[in-house]
């Protein structure tokens, strides 16, 4: 047995369960107000199911929005699959939950940030900033709430 705790994975699995809670809450009773989500995931991510021509074109990182058009949308305990419009064509995506980068909800300020040993301290205001470019109503940097887990992390 182990002489640490893990709260680094820990957190994490806590942080996907409450995508996981919310997103079930979308799946039975739609988006509410003005709730909307960019959720960043790992496209090659073994269980991540998207079409080629979206694997091809995002072939590391890929941000869906949750907006104004969804449907589909498929809550399991390890994942979700949800249909998106892309370019007025529907497709199927499937994430499952330990693939996700970022989950931001900009209209109420919250955001989760799943940080990995390969990343660097400059990554979360790329990320925002890259966020903000595709927001109806950007959020401002450093005014989102981000969770990080570097305190975390075992050095």
């Amino acid at each position: 047995m182990s002489q640490d705790i893990d709260y680094g994975n820990l957190m994490h699995s806590a942080m996907r369960g409450l995508i996981k809670t919310v997103l079930a809450d979308v799946a039975e009773t739609g988006l509410p107000g003005a709730h909307h989500f960019f959720i960043t995931f790992d496209t090659g991510h073994p269980d991540v199911e998207i079409a080629d021509w979206l694997s091809d074109r995002y072939p590391g990182e890929m941000t869906i929005v949750m907006q104004h058009w969804f449907e589909n949308l498929v809550v399991t305990d390890i994942g979700f699959a949800i249909t998106l419009n892309f370019g007025d064509a529907p497709e199927p995506l499937y994430v499952p939950y330990d693939s996700i980068k970022t989950f931001v909800d900009p209209s109420v300020e919250f955001g989760l940030r799943f940080e990995t040993a390969e990343d660097d301290d400059d990554v979360e205001d790329t990320s925002i900033e890259q966020l903000e470019e595709i927001a109806a109503e950007p959020i401002e940097k450093g005014d989102a709430e981000i969770v990080s887990l570097d305190s975390f992390r075992k050095s």
